[in-house]
């Protein structure tokens, strides 16, 4: 790691299941997991790279990871250089041309903060997560989403440009033809995590009930194609100037049994809905490619109460999954084992206890 917030140049090498990494705050603990989930998408999960992200006074910041996948004991090599507004990739040696396949090389799942914002925040979060999970196991996902946002991305700036009919009718047949298995993919995708979510909840907010994944397409499905919706659509968009209708639009919520009426959940219900919908992602990730995704969890202690913090370490103990945990406080004997790796950080430096 280089020139990333303040840490100071430097490398870590961690142990292959939980890897405890703790500091005062502001030491830069989180920085250290910022670092990995950049290798998995591209960005931080704390805000856009401008935002202090790079070392004040430097160019770019620069992470390079090394690791070998369990399922096949291949190695892989991956580098990303950021500089604000431009980015450099190596995947294995070789230029990346596209920061998705970047991306793809490294899956990591990470719970913070702002976590419970997949819940208890806007669409997009949620339509985030479920492409994720589409993208590390479905090879043909990508292009499929990228088809439809190139189509919808030209339906958008043809709208506000007063079109001839038949300019909409191009692009509205090209995001129907992308759009209808890009919702079908999604739809079938949720259906698989229904029970392992189910399970994951059943542990972790059980008084709730039985937790429901709801699909919301972006559109009457049931009672129309999705060019039909974008024909009817079509003179709203032209005065609002955006397409109104589609998966772009597309959201999720879930539902529990002892929540009648869809009551809102608390801030601490939320958490624990966000971290079960990510680890049952975690683990069809693993059954779909046979290993776990790297896990980050940053400041668990102020997240999760000791119950819950003792229930996710044990499960996540028995998938064998590599972990990586911040907080201010060293772990206690009774939450460590052997095998596991502490780091403590102080004024930008790593240093393995």
């Amino acid at each position: 790691m280089r020139n990333l917030r303040l840490l100071a140049p430097t490398s870590l090498q961690p142990g292959p299941t939980l890897n405890w990494i703790t500091g005062d705050n502001g030491a830069g603990k989180t920085s250290v997991l910022e670092a990995v989930h950049l290798l998995a998408y591209g960005r931080s999960f704390r805000g856009p790279v401008r935002d202090g992200l790079i070392r004040t006074g430097a160019e770019a910041l620069e992470v390079f990871a090394e690791w070998e996948e369990s399922a096949s004991a291949r190695a892989r090599r991956v580098g990303l250089r950021h500089a604000g507004q431009s980015w450099e990739g190596r995947l294995d040696g070789v230029p990346a041309p596209a920061l998705g396949e970047l991306c793809a090389a490294l899956a990591v799942v990470t719970f913070e903060p702002g976590s419970h914002a997949l819940i208890a925040g806007g669409g997009e979060p949620r339509r985030r997560w479920v492409d994720w999970g589409l993208f590390h196991v479905e090879q043909d996902f990508l292009p499929l989403w990228r088809r439809y946002a190139r189509a919808l991305k030209q339906r958008n700036a043809l709208l506000k440009s007063r079109p001839r009919p038949e300019q909409l009718d191009a692009w509205e047949h090209e995001l129907a033809e992308a759009g209808e298995p890009l919702t079908s993919r999604r739809e079938q995708y949720l259906e698989r995590l229904q029970i392992r979510l189910a399970g994951v909840a059943a542990d972790l907010v059980p008084s709730l009930g039985v937790a429901t994944l709801h699909f919301q397409p972006g559109w009457r499905r049931h009672d129309l194609s999705l060019a039909d919706a974008l024909l009817l659509a079509r003179d709203r968009d032209l005065l609002t100037g955006h397409t109104s209708v589609g998966p772009h639009r597309a959201d999720w919520r879930i539902d529990y049994a002892a929540r009648p009426g869809r009551e809102a959940l608390s801030r601490g219900q939320a958490k624990l809905t966000a971290l079960a919908c990510l680890l049952a992602q975690a683990e069809d990730y693993a059954e779909r490619r046979g290993e776990w995704p790297v896990v980050a969890l940053d400041d668990l202690a102020s997240e999760l109460d000791g119950r819950h913090q003792r229930q996710l370490l044990a499960r996540l103990r028995q998938s064998g999954a590599q972990v990586f945990i911040t907080g201010t406080e060293v772990p206690a004997p009774a939450d460590r084992e052997p095998d596991d790796a502490w780091f403590h950080v102080e004024h930008g430096d790593i240093m393995r206890q």
